[in-house]
């Protein structure tokens, strides 16, 4: 196996005015996040959060403790949420093992031990995608499935952004320290996300698009309200969003994304919002 980081440092918002499009995707824009035998992830300032992904074929993969946790195990101060993207698959947390099927996903506590993926079939193998944030109290480990989730059924058809926002590692569901995720999927012919879009000073995000046709493509907004940008972006691939940021996205076709926040509030419902006619 393989494990590759990188890390990412946070940007004031009157620099990252003036990045072109190429520090822009530098800075906020994962791309490669599942290769086969592969750990890959980025560790960004802007909470501490970890965006990776992990895609086991024929061997486990070991969550390693990457040198900027200063760690023996990638949990002792953290926790971490994972969602299964791919083939069925296993992540064995210590010594319980937990089978996750496709859009299933697990919360894992802190606390010292090992986190293995491993892949049922080499012919479908996982993708597990995660964010891990820096947590205070350890919790109990558990899978979450969209049965357990909160749904949130917003948007229309007309205004092309009919929508499910699954939210599933949420405290209405369980406890977590500051960690949130969940998964918004959108109706076939919409391709809106998060709008009217907002910002929330007191958490980070993370978008991970996923089940996007391989010749089409999302473009995810971002920036100051009054100063945004867009990264051009293909399926599978994730954006680091900064709490002075919005996040917003249209696609030429619907698709999928994963949500996931850290900071010092858990109030999902804590933002603040811009009219669509006050974005510049």
């Amino acid at each position: 196996m393989k494990t590759n980081y990188e890390i990412r440092y946070a940007a004031h918002p009157e620099d990252a005015r003036h990045y072109d499009t190429a520090r822009l995707r530098r800075d906020f824009l994962i791309e490669n996040l599942f290769v086969s035998e592969e750990v890959n992830m980025v560790y960004s300032m802007y909470d501490r959060m970890v965006v990776g992904g992990a895609m086991p074929v024929s061997e486990a993969l070991k969550l390693e403790a990457i040198d900027p946790l200063k760690a023996d195990f990638f949990t002792t101060r953290r926790e971490v949420g994972i969602y299964n993207v791919g083939g069925s698959g296993m992540v064995k947390v210590g010594e319980e093992i937990f089978e996750l099927g496709y859009k299933e996903a697990l919360y894992i506590g802190r606390g010292d031990r090992d986190v293995i993926f491993s892949s049922k079939d080499a012919q479908k193998p996982a993708k597990f995608y995660f964010n891990s944030t820096t947590a205070h109290t350890a919790y109990p480990s558990r899978k979450i499935t969209k049965q357990d989730a909160v749904v949130a059924h917003m948007g229309s058809l007309e205004m092309s952004n009919e929508r499910n926002i699954n939210k599933m590692i949420v405290n209405q569901v369980l406890p977590t320290c500051q960690l949130q995720m969940g998964m918004t999927e959108l109706a076939t012919g919409s391709v809106w996300n998060t709008m009217p879009a907002h910002v929330h000073s007191r958490r980070m995000e993370a978008y991970f698009y996923f089940e996007l046709p391989e010749d089409q493509a999302a473009c995810h907004f971002m920036g100051e309200p009054q100063e945004t940008r867009h990264i051009w972006l293909h399926n599978e691939q994730a954006v680091i969003s900064p709490e002075w940021s919005i996040h917003s996205a249209a696609a030429t076709h619907n698709y999928t994304f994963i949500w996931g926040m850290g900071g010092e509030n858990l109030d999902y419902g804590d933002q603040d919002f811009s009219n669509i006619t006050d974005l510049k």
